[in-house]
């Protein structure tokens, strides 16, 4: 139906793209702090790479076969960020529900693949019956600017999750993951910094970029209201599973079945894991990847990187209404 081809700008893929290239810094392609984002619109496609009309996305896929066990549906919740901030954890968690269905990896669709069409993305979703939720995660798509845009294209009922997390310690955390990948990397300092004497941030690096909350969330604001949008704490998440879940299943419009029952803390992780199911042998933990100890940053670099988000961390405690206490 559609051609393949990524019609993203390379500048906007290194700084959607994260651990994989987002560690390269790209003063070219990185907006002022204070620029507003570009409307996107999609006549800017070629014709033949328009999304179907709002109004055919709801019709299911034909039944195909015997199959009796539902059919594959556009996404009713998405995951949209963010980055190391605990989408993984969230989405294994919500789907113990009966009621929900969940793509199992990242589609990248809106940010990577949106010129394959909707019913390309449709064919990655699981099959759901009716009464059930489909979901997937693509934790780059907060940060994508052309991505509200285009999921509000699709539907603008969508409900939107975010799990946000202390921009320092995601930063960190992301650095860690990356030095995973690619031992070689400098030093976190000469990454995060154009100038660590003077505290002069480097906001070109994605695992800093990514932190500033506010400035993408207003871009989102633009297509969705506030109340569509459902904001996770990545530290409670932690040490309160069940009662961010609690939320979540609240804004879901979901009964409230995933409760403490289902996780325990497994403290050699430092993270909740799930308990088994009676049918398994053992415990659910999230993979090798989660859980990890971050690398060690010395403590002036950290104390001018919480100086750096103060204004932003308060600005978006101001925009949704709750203050995380990144402090």
């Amino acid at each position: 139906m559609h051609k393949s081809g990524d019609p993203t700008p390379s500048c906007q893929r290194v700084l959607a793209d994260g651990a994989k290239r987002g560690i390269q810094k790209t003063p070219s392609c990185v907006l002022p702090l204070d620029a507003r984002p570009i409307n996107v619109e999609v006549s800017r496609l070629k014709s033949d790479q328009r999304p179907p009309s709002i109004l055919h996305i709801d019709t299911p896929s034909p039944p195909m076969g015997n199959l009796k066990f539902g059919n594959k549906k556009l996404p009713n919740a998405i995951i949209v960020g963010v980055k190391k901030g605990g989408t993984r954890a969230v989405l294994e968690f919500i789907r113990i529900h009966p009621d929900v269905r969940a793509a199992g990896t990242e589609t990248h669709f809106f940010d990577r693949n949106y010129d394959r069409g909707l019913e390309w993305y449709r064919g990655l979703m699981p099959r759901t019956l009716e009464s059930q939720i489909t979901m997937e995660k693509t934790p780059s798509y907060f940060v994508t600017k052309e991505t509200p845009h285009r999921i509000s294209a699709m539907s603008r009922d969508t409900k939107l999750i975010v799990v946000v997390r202390d921009p320092v310690t995601r930063a960190i955390s992301d650095y860690t993951q990356t030095l995973t990948k690619s031992p070689d990397l400098p030093s976190f300092q000469d990454l995060a910094f154009r100038n660590q004497s003077l505290g002069i941030v480097d906001t070109s690096w994605n695992a800093i970029r990514i932190g500033l909350y506010a400035l993408h969330l207003e871009n989102w604001l633009r297509y969705f209201p506030l109340a569509q949008i459902h904001f996770v704490s990545g530290e409670r998440l932690i040490t309160d599973p069940a009662g961010e879940l609690a939320r979540v299943q609240d804004f879901l419009g979901l009964k409230r079945i995933v409760t403490d029952k289902h996780f325990y803390f497994n403290r050699t992780k430092g993270f909740p894991c799930l308990k088994k199911p009676e049918s398994s042998g053992s415990p659910r933990c999230l993979g090798k990847s989660k859980g990890r100890t971050h690398v060690q940053i010395d403590r002036d670099a950290i104390e001018q990187l919480r100086d750096f988000y103060r204004p932003y961390n308060i600005k978006f405690y101001e925009m949704v209404g709750h203050d995380f206490k990144w402090e």
